[in-house]
């Protein structure tokens, strides 16, 4: 299932965020393909009791509704906000990924794409039925138009907050919004950031496995302060496909550091995924 921030559609991220608490409400659209069969708010606590079943029809009816812009890359960011991350190191991940956007590697990489540009879209997630698109599909395709994404990704507040560790169920959603969305890319990848290993939902391989049938790559970047070895479990579960890599960062305060060489090498294309353990190799100026 889908959930969305109440608030405005047409890739904008909600800027309606009531000072109650944050997860009271989210926008529900269902779709056969791209178009639309419901559009409504809703509280969370009646939503994620459906989630399965509402995911399940929308795979069944996806049909494509209108002609898709074709992009370099399509990129979901698919953030953790489960009860592993608190407050501050939520913030620590807006901020790195905001940073990313403004550096000159990742500009210079997207400056290559040409006029076709990438298209980005931000998730959180926690435990399985707890995904919320907080910045939907937009077009990246020039240096403003980066410089402003990454004016949104500091805006961003947390919709998701605590809960479980469901990876499986987040590249399952993943998987849906790149196949209904307004795009077409000669690459799809699902950007999996994660602080621990998977405790609901299922094992992670499986819908892995189902992304990359699909050609959906998923690269992960393991956060290692609780768990030095997740590598290892990203390597063996998560991480698959054309191109697939890992990188790790190891606390949160190292999550801008990786985060700006994983977002070069994602948009840059996939040269190396054949290295041991997949681990990036370095380029200067993006570890700085």
């Amino acid at each position: 299932m889908l959930e969305k921030p109440a608030g405005d559609l047409g890739g904008k991220r909600s800027q309606a965020v009531s000072s109650g608490p944050r997860l009271q409400t989210a926008r529900i659209i269902l779709g056969a393909g791209r178009g639309k069969l419901l559009d409504c708010a809703m509280p969370l606590h009646l939503i994620r009791p459906l989630a399965a079943p509402l995911l399940a029809v929308l795979l069944l009816t996806a049909s494509p509704a209108w002609a898709q812009r074709t992009v370099a890359l399509e990129l979901v960011l698919a953030v953790d906000c489960s009860s592993s991350v608190d407050e501050d190191e939520f913030e620590l991940q807006m901020r790195g990924l905001a940073r990313a956007f403004e550096h000159p590697g990742v500009l210079g990489a997207l400056e290559q794409t040409g006029t076709k540009g990438i298209a980005v879209a931000l998730m959180q997630w926690s435990g399985a039925g707890q995904q919320a698109i907080a910045i939907d599909w937009q077009l990246i395709n020039s240096s403003e138009s980066a410089l402003a994404f990454s004016r949104e990704l500091d805006a961003t507040p947390r919709f998701v907050s605590g809960g479980a560790t469901a990876i499986g169920p987040a590249i399952e959603v993943a998987k849906l919004m790149l196949e209904q969305n307004a795009y077409l890319g000669e690459r799809m990848v699902i950007d999996v950031s994660g602080v621990g290993r998977a405790n609901e939902g299922g094992p992670a391989s499986v819908p892995r496995l189902k992304a990359n049938r699909a050609g959906i790559t998923v690269n992960g970047l393991a956060i290692l302060k609780d768990e030095p070895d997740l590598a290892v479990y990203y390597v063996a579960g998560v991480v698959g496909g054309p191109g697939a890599f890992l990188l790790t960062a190891d606390d949160f305060n190292d999550f801008a550091r990786a985060t700006r060489r994983k977002l070069y090498f994602e948009i840059s294309g996939p040269p190396i995924a054949a290295l041991p353990r997949h681990e990036a190799p370095s380029v200067a100026g993006l570890s700085d």
